[in-house]
Protein backbone atom coordinates (compact mmCIF):
# COMPACT_ATOMS: atom_id res chain seq x y z
CA UNK A 1 0.00 0.00 0.00
CA UNK A 2 1.35 3.41 -0.98
CA UNK A 3 2.27 5.76 1.78
CA UNK A 4 0.00 8.87 1.86
CA UNK A 5 1.64 12.10 0.82
CA UNK A 6 2.05 14.55 3.66
CA UNK A 7 2.90 17.54 1.51
CA UNK A 8 1.17 19.82 -0.95
CA UNK A 9 2.23 18.78 -4.47
CA UNK A 10 1.18 22.17 -5.87
CA UNK A 11 3.50 23.97 -3.46
CA UNK A 12 6.33 21.64 -4.39
CA UNK A 13 5.77 22.37 -8.10
CA UNK A 14 5.68 26.13 -7.39
CA UNK A 15 8.92 25.91 -5.41
CA UNK A 16 10.55 23.84 -8.15
CA UNK A 17 9.30 26.37 -10.73
CA UNK A 18 11.16 29.16 -8.94
CA UNK A 19 14.33 27.04 -8.67
CA UNK A 20 14.30 26.11 -12.37
CA UNK A 21 13.36 29.68 -13.34
CA UNK A 22 16.37 30.99 -11.45
CA UNK A 23 19.02 28.45 -12.50
CA UNK A 24 17.62 26.58 -15.50
CA UNK A 25 17.22 22.85 -15.97
CA UNK A 26 20.91 21.94 -16.06
CA UNK A 27 21.80 24.43 -13.33
CA UNK A 28 19.26 23.04 -10.85
CA UNK A 29 20.47 19.95 -9.04
CA UNK A 30 18.36 17.43 -7.17
CA UNK A 31 19.83 18.89 -4.01
CA UNK A 32 18.60 22.35 -5.07
CA UNK A 33 15.15 20.90 -5.65
CA UNK A 34 15.17 19.25 -2.23
CA UNK A 35 16.11 22.55 -0.59
CA UNK A 36 13.54 24.52 -2.59
CA UNK A 37 10.65 22.11 -2.02
CA UNK A 38 11.53 20.90 1.46
CA UNK A 39 11.23 17.33 0.19
CA UNK A 40 13.73 14.52 0.40
CA UNK A 41 15.29 13.05 -2.71
CA UNK A 42 13.15 9.90 -2.53
CA UNK A 43 9.95 11.96 -2.08
CA UNK A 44 10.77 13.97 -5.18
CA UNK A 45 11.41 10.89 -7.28
CA UNK A 46 8.47 8.93 -5.83
CA UNK A 47 6.14 11.81 -6.64
CA UNK A 48 7.50 13.09 -9.94
CA UNK A 49 9.40 10.10 -11.36
CA UNK A 50 12.18 12.28 -12.73
CA UNK A 51 13.71 15.73 -12.72
CA UNK A 52 12.43 16.11 -16.28
CA UNK A 53 8.84 15.39 -15.24
CA UNK A 54 9.07 17.91 -12.39
CA UNK A 55 10.56 20.46 -14.78
CA UNK A 56 7.67 19.90 -17.18
CA UNK A 57 5.14 20.45 -14.40
CA UNK A 58 7.00 23.55 -13.23
CA UNK A 59 7.09 24.96 -16.76
CA UNK A 60 3.38 24.21 -17.22
CA UNK A 61 2.64 26.02 -13.96
CA UNK A 62 4.64 29.07 -15.09
CA UNK A 63 2.79 29.11 -18.42
CA UNK A 64 -0.54 28.78 -16.63
CA UNK A 65 0.25 31.82 -14.48
CA UNK A 66 1.98 34.06 -17.03
CA UNK A 67 0.11 33.19 -20.22
CA UNK A 68 -3.17 33.06 -18.31
CA UNK A 69 -2.49 36.53 -16.94
CA UNK A 70 -1.58 37.87 -20.37
CA UNK A 71 -4.76 36.48 -21.94
CA UNK A 72 -6.86 37.88 -19.11
CA UNK A 73 -5.41 41.37 -19.64
CA UNK A 74 -5.84 41.19 -23.40
CA UNK A 75 -9.44 39.99 -23.23
CA UNK A 76 -10.60 42.79 -20.90
CA UNK A 77 -13.08 44.33 -23.34
CA UNK A 78 -13.96 47.12 -20.89
CA UNK A 79 -10.64 48.82 -21.59
CA UNK A 80 -9.13 50.29 -24.77
CA UNK A 81 -6.87 47.88 -26.62
CA UNK A 82 -3.87 50.21 -26.46
CA UNK A 83 -4.19 50.27 -22.66
CA UNK A 84 -4.27 46.48 -22.58
CA UNK A 85 -1.17 46.26 -24.78
CA UNK A 86 0.57 48.84 -22.59
CA UNK A 87 -0.20 46.74 -19.51
CA UNK A 88 1.40 43.71 -21.17
CA UNK A 89 4.55 45.65 -22.09
CA UNK A 90 4.73 47.54 -18.81
CA UNK A 91 4.32 44.29 -16.90
CA UNK A 92 7.37 42.91 -18.66
CA UNK A 93 9.24 46.16 -17.96
CA UNK A 94 8.40 45.99 -14.23
CA UNK A 95 9.18 42.49 -12.99
CA UNK A 96 7.34 41.43 -9.85
CA UNK A 97 9.39 41.87 -6.72
CA UNK A 98 10.42 38.50 -5.39
CA UNK A 99 10.24 36.78 -8.77
CA UNK A 100 13.44 35.66 -10.44
CA UNK A 101 14.42 38.04 -13.21
CA UNK A 102 13.87 37.03 -16.77
CA UNK A 103 11.34 34.70 -18.31
CA UNK A 104 11.27 31.00 -17.53
CA UNK A 105 9.97 30.30 -21.06
CA UNK A 106 12.69 32.36 -22.78
CA UNK A 107 15.34 30.73 -20.59
CA UNK A 108 13.96 27.31 -21.53
CA UNK A 109 13.90 28.16 -25.24
CA UNK A 110 17.61 28.92 -25.11
CA UNK A 111 18.58 26.01 -22.88
CA UNK A 112 16.37 23.07 -23.86
CA UNK A 113 14.35 23.61 -27.04
CA UNK A 114 17.22 22.67 -29.39
CA UNK A 115 17.59 19.26 -27.71
CA UNK A 116 14.24 18.41 -26.12
CA UNK A 117 11.34 17.89 -28.56
CA UNK A 118 8.76 17.45 -25.77
CA UNK A 119 9.66 20.77 -24.17
CA UNK A 120 9.89 22.41 -27.61
CA UNK A 121 6.31 21.33 -28.35
CA UNK A 122 5.07 22.78 -25.04
CA UNK A 123 6.85 26.05 -25.72
CA UNK A 124 5.45 26.22 -29.25
CA UNK A 125 1.87 25.74 -27.97
CA UNK A 126 2.36 28.44 -25.34
CA UNK A 127 3.86 30.89 -27.82
CA UNK A 128 1.01 30.22 -30.23
CA UNK A 129 -1.52 30.96 -27.47
CA UNK A 130 0.26 34.22 -26.62
CA UNK A 131 0.50 35.38 -30.24
CA UNK A 132 -3.13 34.42 -30.92
CA UNK A 133 -4.31 36.46 -27.92
CA UNK A 134 -2.18 39.42 -28.97
CA UNK A 135 -3.39 39.19 -32.58
CA UNK A 136 -7.04 39.09 -31.49
CA UNK A 137 -6.57 42.19 -29.32
CA UNK A 138 -4.72 44.01 -32.09
CA UNK A 139 -7.43 43.13 -34.62
CA UNK A 140 -10.01 44.50 -32.17
CA UNK A 141 -7.95 47.68 -31.92
CA UNK A 142 -7.80 47.93 -35.70
CA UNK A 143 -11.57 47.51 -35.98
CA UNK A 144 -12.14 50.25 -33.39
CA UNK A 145 -9.63 52.63 -34.98
CA UNK A 146 -7.16 52.53 -32.07
CA UNK A 147 -4.53 50.84 -34.23
CA UNK A 148 -3.80 51.60 -37.88
CA UNK A 149 -5.74 48.97 -39.84
CA UNK A 150 -3.10 49.14 -42.59
CA UNK A 151 -0.60 47.38 -40.33
CA UNK A 152 -0.15 43.62 -40.24
CA UNK A 153 -1.89 42.28 -37.09
CA UNK A 154 0.11 39.05 -37.09
CA UNK A 155 3.43 40.89 -37.43
CA UNK A 156 2.47 43.29 -34.63
CA UNK A 157 1.44 40.39 -32.38
CA UNK A 158 4.78 38.66 -32.95
CA UNK A 159 6.59 41.98 -32.41
CA UNK A 160 4.88 42.51 -29.04
CA UNK A 161 5.54 38.90 -27.99
CA UNK A 162 9.21 39.28 -28.94
CA UNK A 163 9.45 42.61 -27.16
CA UNK A 164 8.02 41.10 -23.97
CA UNK A 165 10.62 38.32 -24.11
CA UNK A 166 13.36 40.83 -24.87
CA UNK A 167 12.31 43.02 -21.94
CA UNK A 168 12.55 40.06 -19.58
CA UNK A 169 16.00 39.11 -20.88
CA UNK A 170 17.13 42.73 -20.62
CA UNK A 171 15.85 42.87 -17.03
CA UNK A 172 17.78 39.71 -16.20
CA UNK A 173 20.83 41.34 -17.74
CA UNK A 174 20.59 44.15 -15.19
CA UNK A 175 18.78 46.98 -17.00
CA UNK A 176 17.04 49.41 -14.69
CA UNK A 177 13.31 50.13 -14.78
CA UNK A 178 13.79 53.42 -16.64
CA UNK A 179 15.55 51.65 -19.52
CA UNK A 180 12.92 48.91 -19.59
CA UNK A 181 10.08 51.45 -19.59
CA UNK A 182 11.72 53.31 -22.48
CA UNK A 183 11.79 50.09 -24.49
CA UNK A 184 8.10 49.47 -23.71
CA UNK A 185 7.22 53.04 -24.76
CA UNK A 186 9.13 52.62 -28.01
CA UNK A 187 7.21 49.43 -28.73
CA UNK A 188 3.91 51.21 -28.11
CA UNK A 189 4.94 53.94 -30.53
CA UNK A 190 5.59 51.29 -33.18
CA UNK A 191 2.12 49.85 -32.67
Amino acid sequence: MARPRNFDEGRAVDAAMRAFWTAGYDGTSTRDLCEATGLGRSSIYNTFDSKHELFGKALARYMEIKTGGLVEVLEDSKRPVRDRLWDVLEGAANPDDGDPLGCFVVNTVVELVPRDPEIAERIERDQRERVDALRAAIETGMASGEIDPGKDADALARFVASTVGGLRVTARGGADRAALRAIAETAMNAI
